[in-house]
């Protein structure tokens, strides 16, 4: 079981990301703008975009990051191994602290990954 729960954390910074598009439309477009660009498909794969912001996530200990970022992948097909090797590099990378972060993204990935029947 894990600690925290992606789905609700995901869940609620969606809440405050929409408070933001609000509030501040002109940041949230440029941002959102910014990030289709950085993530789109090309010499990079969408999926290895998406492991590399992942990593990004873990290194920086950014549980919406881990959460929204998880899911994509999974949106994108990454396997179990795909994730685990990213985050292996992470690691050597980050050192303990660093572990504790990509730990939670595997519990984000068990949770979030659909269950078959």
């Amino acid at each position: 079981m894990t600690s925290k729960s992606f789905v609700q954390i995901t869940r609620d910074a969606s809440r405050g990301l929409a408070a933001l598009r609000d509030e501040a439309p002109d940041t949230m477009k440029g941002f959102n703008s910014m990030a289709k660009a950085a993530l789109a498909e090309g010499t990079v794969s969408a999926l290895h975009k998406e492991l590399i912001a992942l990593a990004i996530g873990v290194s920086s200990r950014c549980d919406a990051c881990i959460g929204f970022h998880v899911k994509a992948l999974i949106r994108l097909g990454v396997t179990r191994e795909q994730l685990i090797e990213t985050l292996a590099v992470c690691t050597y990378m980050g050192g303990g602290p660093t572990l504790m972060y990509a730990a939670e993204a595997v519990n984000a990935y068990d949770e979030m990954l659909p269950k078959s029947a």
